[in-house]
């Protein structure tokens, strides 16, 4: 069995701790175990502007270095890749993935032109930053900014209302597949012009050996 440390992006209330863990319970495939912790006190409550971001990537690095023994791998619960180095990790220590460098870098892998949906402008813009960070750029066809408020994270009706104006515009610039960019929602892809991509649930499967999309 891999053990694998989730570290939130943002400091949350004991409910969606427990909600977001249900999530992972539920799309961790066989052989892998994902424990998922609040980040801390010190944290921001939401990702609104670039400060916040920032502070958050401050913490979850915070709390990856704090891991300790007894997980084989750890990642931020977050498409944003907070702390996850661009390039190969220098050290020793418990290795960081990132579940957007996983999810884009297997559609990238497989020549998918790809877009993504995001919550906020300022999500939207390190979104971006992020895949040409990664060399990834030349595969995004767009990101779409949703304007949600942070209660739409866990209301999936909501999210999904929102979803399917922008899905089927960034489909219409030439992406085959739409990055959610958010690592808590649950996504429906009923008569979208786009598979919608949970990176959640891609990486989790591309953690384990035999992981496909």
């Amino acid at each position: 069995m891999t053990r694998a440390l989730a570290v939130t992006p943002i400091h949350l209330p004991a409910e969606e701790i427990r909600r977001r863990q249900a999530r992972y319970d539920r799309l961790a495939p066989p052989g892998l175990s994902v424990e998922l912790r609040d980040v801390g006190p010190a944290a921001p409550g939401a990702l609104d502007d670039e400060a916040s971001i920032r502070a958050s990537e401050r913490e979850v690095a915070a709390a990856l270095a704090r891991a300790g023994d007894g997980f084989d791998l750890a990642f931020p619960d977050c498409v944003l890749d907070p702390a996850v180095p661009d390039g190969p990790a220098a050290g020793r220590g418990v290795p960081v993935n990132g579940l957007l460098k996983l999810s884009s870098m297997h559609l990238s892998a497989k020549n998918i032109r790809f877009g993504a949906v995001v919550r906020n402008e300022a999500i939207g813009a390190e979104l971006g930053r992020r895949l040409k960070a990664y060399g990834l750029d030349g595969y995004v066809a767009g990101i779409a900014v949703l304007e949600l408020p942070f209660g739409a994270i866990a209301d999936t009706a909501a999210w999904n209302a929102a979803l399917g104006a922008a899905v089927d515009a960034l489909a219409a610039a030439g992406a085959a597949a739409v990055i959610n960019g958010c690592s808590a929602v649950d996504v429906e892809e009923d008569r979208l012009k786009a598979r919608v991509i949970d990176p959640t649930a891609l990486a989790l499967r591309l953690m384990t050996i035999g992981g496909s999309a």
